[in-house]
């Protein structure tokens, strides 16, 4: 019996972009979702004031949650495509790679920090933004090889 290669319609890549897409809009949702989000009555719309914690451990504020659903809906919208799904992993892992080094750089005190951003938020960064561009450039070779 003669197996078929997943086209890239059904790809691995673009199942990444939709899951990650759902994943980011789901964070940008429970970041308004006070109980989920503690400190839920400091939450500013931006700034290092907020002091609003997705999961007791993320500083989010609405700026931020806002950022999040924006992920999500690029991702849902990228994944109806193969390159625009590699556009949305490699393009957003290196956009929070940026926000990476934005962290370790910026005074968390200061105006500056305008998103906001603690130590767990840096570390979330470069998780995701590792992820995103391995997931981006791993599985769109792998999907070229396969089609």
């Amino acid at each position: 019996m003669r197996t078929h290669a997943p086209s890239r319609t059904t790809s691995p890549l673009r199942q990444a972009a939709l899951i990650l897409g759902v994943v980011f809009l789901l964070v940008g949702v429970l970041g308004f979702i006070p109980g989920i989000t503690t400190n839920y009555g400091t939450m500013q719309f931006a700034g290092h004031h907020s002091q609003a914690l997705l999961l007791g451990v993320f500083q989010v504020s609405v700026l931020h949650n806002i950022v999040h659903l924006l992920f999500g809906v690029w991702g849902l919208a990228a994944s109806r495509t193969w390159n625009n799904s590699r556009a949305f992993l490699v393009g957003g892992g290196v956009i929070y790679l940026i926000l990476l080094v934005y962290g370790l750089l910026v005074d968390r005190e200061s105006t500056a920090n305008f998103v906001p951003l603690n130590t767990a938020d840096n570390w979330l960064h470069l998780a995701l933004g590792v992820v995103m561009i391995a997931l981006g450039l791993g599985l769109s070779r792998s999907s070229r090889a396969t089609t």
